[in-house]
């Protein structure tokens, strides 16, 4: 849970640094125009910051965890997806900002990006539906079953 926390964490630094970068680059070049630094910030917030303290949420609730390996193929491809994804982002929007021509190999990495952020999220979605209940308990199970284990 700890590494869910890190991660939320992190990406809340991260997000908050690319809004002040965007405002101050553009300031810096007199940029007015649309660039992909403008949504760098908020991909970061987003699927960043928000994923990651939705999903502790979700691992307190149904222990994802428990099935360590999946869970951590899911959180290491969603990662590495989103952090290649934003880096090609801040690269393109960067360019753009200073004038600079874009490779267009910086917008083919940053699809690859979001395909291996899909993977990631594919491989969530797996592991969340194997650990959501088939059919829902009585009212009070958690309770017993708590107690149970206090016990024991």
């Amino acid at each position: 849970m700890k590494k869910l926390y890190y991660a939320a964490h992190t990406y809340m630094i991260v997000g908050v640094v690319s809004g002040l970068y965007y405002r101050e680059i553009t300031k810096h070049y007199d940029f007015t125009g649309d660039s992909q630094l403008g949504v760098v910030h908020t991909h970061l917030l987003a699927l960043g910051m928000l994923f990651h303290l939705i999903v502790l949420a979700l691992e307190k609730l149904f222990t994802l965890s428990a099935d360590g390996r999946l869970f951590n193929w899911s959180f290491w491809v969603y990662n590495a997806g989103l952090v290649l994804t934003v880096t090609m982002m801040t690269i393109h929007g960067t360019q753009t900002v200073a004038g600079a021509r874009t490779s267009e190999a910086v917008s083919g990495i940053a699809g690859l990006g979001h395909i291996v952020l899909t993977v990631g999220l594919i491989l969530f979605f797996i592991n969340l539906g194997k650990r959501i209940p088939a059919k829902a308990e009585a009212p009070g199970a958690e309770a017993e079953r708590v107690e149970a284990l206090s016990r024991g």
